[in-house]
């Protein structure tokens, strides 16, 4: 079984779908036979590291709220992150754009640790507050799953995989993604949002057998907007 993830490493909750997918997967008897391949979705392509700017303020704007709003807004993502086990710290979030993120993604997929890196990628923004714009701290993901320091700075220093971000960008609106996390499954069944691990128990469990064919996407229990606002 083949399930495709698209999801941005700024998307709170693609973290915690992320989360509640390995759960039901680690209850799933077929474990061994599921293939996770992520594909790129960029919540705000335009996105620049803005010093001085907290995602507190930045949220804000997205969402014409005010400051103490967008924080109210990131403490509730961070309670519903510590109920899967995860640790987020806006506070010490840096904003960039991930375009570069997603490109060492997709190297890493070449290199057979994507879903390895993907995890690192989310815990580096949310739980250490790193900033996952920047060359270093690519690199340092990169060579925690046994990527190639210098393999990684060439590949960040040309354009490789732009088209594979882009491609998948493509994709994801022809199929009529509206947010993330959306997980498709054997490329005909879907799910959308950080749903709960039942849910994700019953597609697992539905698409193997191969006897009721999920038609339409179950309704989105959180996710985030193509314009960057997450609800």
């Amino acid at each position: 079984m083949k399930v495709e993830i698209w999801s941005d490493v700024v998307c709170p909750f693609c973290y915690i779908g992320k989360r509640k997918f390995e759960t039901a997967l680690t209850d799933f008897d077929n474990k061994d036979k599921v293939k996770i391949e992520w594909k790129s979705f960029q919540l705000d392509p335009a996105m620049k590291a803005i010093p001085g700017k907290t995602v507190h303020q930045y949220l804000a704007e997205r969402k014409g709220v005010s400051v103490e709003k967008g924080k109210e807004m990131n403490d509730y993502m961070t309670a519903a992150a510590k109920e899967v086990g995860l640790e987020y710290h806006f506070d010490k979030a840096i904003i960039n754009n991930t375009l570069d993120a997603h490109r060492l993604l997709h190297f890493a997929k070449k290199k057979g640790v994507q879903n390895e890196t993907k995890e690192k990628l989310f815990a580096a923004y949310y739980t250490h507050g790193r900033d996952i714009g920047a060359a270093e701290t690519l690199i340092e993901v990169g060579e925690s799953v046994g990527l190639n320091a210098a393999e990684i700075s060439a590949m960040l220093q040309s354009d490789a995989y732009n088209n594979e971000v882009s491609q998948d960008q493509y994709i994801a609106q022809q199929i009529g993604v509206q947010g993330v996390p959306f997980f498709v499954f054997n490329n005909k069944y879907a799910v959308s949002g950080a749903q709960p691990v039942e849910v994700f128990a019953e597609v697992l469990a539905k698409v193997w057998q191969e006897e009721h064919p999920l038609i339409n996407a179950a309704p989105a229990a959180g996710f985030c907007t193509s314009d960057g606002v997450c609800s």
